[in-house]
């Protein structure tokens, strides 16, 4: 037998394990749950009558549906530009190819309200096309199409960013045999690539739909937070809490959290659906 010291992996350990899960549920609760509970109890602490009142108020419901119309125009939009970008750069070679995913990623690096200034720049009325503009009566700052654009410009890499490197990671095989047997582009699109990245198509545009509701920075600086008319949800909920309508910013709150809490649940959901898959795979074997 040999008298080599049995080497132990960091967390092997009884006390350690539990030393490590007490600190993750801890910041967990300090970070995460603790103002979650903050703000359904701040908003539900007056009543249900006080809350349902604040939801309906003109200028908040006015809101929400500014954020939802963003949403239904920006989350499609960027879902078609993340198949055609991850199509681009995953299943083709061509010169560039390293730049267009560098500029896919060009908003994470980029402040939203640097992205706001640079449209203000741009589309303002002493911009670069703001006299071009205002010469032919569009208007595009601080009103809906700005808001539109700038969520457009920060949610824009969330479907791409979620399905290149699965993409990449398949390889070109099956597309590649798909030709070979006739198909065309559009049917190797829909009947090949587009069923293997399914799942992380619908997290991707989950995210982005989180994002498109919840964004503050570059909406504030194009949309003018005109009450009732360019102020969407987040913008409305710092209105509110500035005018000391507590219980109206916190009611409205809710809402930013139950779309937070949705697209958790939906990513779960995806994933355990996506383990599942690769489960039936392993057990069926290749071709279902």
């Amino acid at each position: 037998m040999s008298d080599a010291p049995i080497r132990r992996r960091v967390g092997d350990g009884r006390a350690t394990r539990i030393i490590l899960l007490a600190l993750v549920l801890s910041v967990t609760a300090v970070v995460l749950l603790a103002p979650l509970a903050a703000i359904f109890s701040e908003a539900l602490k007056r009543g249900l009558g006080v809350y349902f009142s604040s939801l309906t108020q003109p200028d908040t419901v006015h809101a929400m549906g500014l954020t939802l119309l963003a949403a239904l125009i920006c989350v499609p939009v960027n879902v078609a530009f993340g198949i055609a970008a991850a199509w681009a750069v995953a299943k083709f070679s061509f010169p560039g190819r390293g730049v267009l995913l560098a500029l896919i990623e060009l908003p994470f690096s980029i402040s939203p309200i640097v992205a706001g200034v640079a449209y203000l720049f741009v589309y303002g009325a002493q911009g670069l096309l703001g006299p071009l503009l205002e010469a032919y009566d569009i208007k595009i700052m601080f009103a809906v199409p700005a808001i539109i654009l700038a969520s457009l410009f920060v949610t824009a890499p969330f479907v791409a960013r979620e399905i290149v490197p699965l993409m990449m990671a398949q390889g070109r095989e099956e597309e590649e045999a798909a030709v070979t047997l006739g198909a065309s582009g559009w049917r190797i699109l829909r009947t090949v690539t587009l069923p293997n990245v399914r799942f992380a198509l619908l997290y991707g545009a989950a995210l982005c739909n989180a994002r498109v509701m919840g964004e503050f920075g570059a909406v504030s600086i194009v949309s003018g937070n005109i009450r009732g008319r360019t102020s969407t949800l987040p913008l409305q909920i710092e209105l509110l809490y500035q005018d000391s309508q507590v219980a109206g910013a916190f009611a409205a709150a809710t809402v930013l959290a139950a779309v937070a809490l949705f697209t958790l649940v939906a990513k779960l959901i995806i994933e355990r659906l996506d383990q599942e898959r690769e489960r039936l795979n392993v057990v069926r074997g290749p071709g279902h």
